[in-house]
């Protein structure tokens, strides 16, 4: 068991966009390789954690998973703090989640560093017959504001993994290159030494309290 905390660094990452976007579905997809048929509406945040190797090294993710309600916002935008990692979500069958990301996205540049990496993810490609939202249209947004970009199905899994994977990649290139420097504040990585070692670390600032609950509500997903 104790190569279940055999890590060199943590990143902490954030998801966000509107409710019933499933947000929810995307994290339960990512560290517990199920969907969660009967996932509620998010009060709060949630919270979840994995460990994934990334080009042979062993990096532990920390998701704070946010509610999409604008009551909460508030609440939430506290937990951009800090972030190495943002996934931005929309529903491809709900024009409405995608004219939204706007918004979703000026709070994550404001409140976030410069440094942070931020996937658009289109969610829900298992119902594309129901589709309200193009591929070149996301694709297009996404070029526009230097976002990654990909669509995904909590559902099935597809393209789940990616997101996180292929976002991590990039925050792990980010360190390695120097244009993210862990001796700055609030930069979302901590980098873990190994026994003996005298490296310094960053925090991870992310002020907040321990996850919420979430309510009786609908499927968020």
């Amino acid at each position: 068991m104790a190569a279940s905390f055999d890590y060199e660094y943590i990143m902490k990452y954030i998801v966000i966009g509107d409710m019933g976007v499933g947000k929810s579905c995307i994290l339960h997809q990512f560290t517990e390789g199920k969907f969660m048929a009967d996932s509620t509406h998010t009060i709060g945040v949630e919270f979840g954690t994995r460990i994934i190797d990334v080009l042979g090294k062993h990096i532990k993710l920390q998701i704070w998973d946010t509610a999409g309600q604008e009551r909460f916002r508030s609440v939430t935008r506290s937990y951009y703090r800090g972030a190495a990692g943002a996934l931005l979500v929309y529903d491809i069958t709900r024009r409405s989640t995608f004219v939204h990301l706007a918004s979703w996205l000026t709070d994550a540049r404001n409140l976030t560093n410069p440094n942070t990496v931020i996937v658009l993810i289109g969610n829900k490609s298992d119902l594309s017959t129901q589709r309200d939202v193009t591929y070149e249209e996301a694709a297009k947004f996404a070029e526009e504001n230097d976002l990654l970009f990909l669509e995904t199905s909590a559902r099935t899994g597809d393209g789940v993994q990616d997101a996180f994977f292929d976002s991590a990649k990039l925050i792990y290139k980010n360190i390695k290159d120097g244009s993210l420097d862990l001796n700055e504040g609030e930069v979302g990585v901590q980098y873990k030494p190994a026994a003996g070692s005298t490296t310094s670390s960053s925090r991870i600032i992310t002020g907040e309290s321990a996850p919420a609950k979430k309510d009786s509500g609908g499927c968020s997903c």
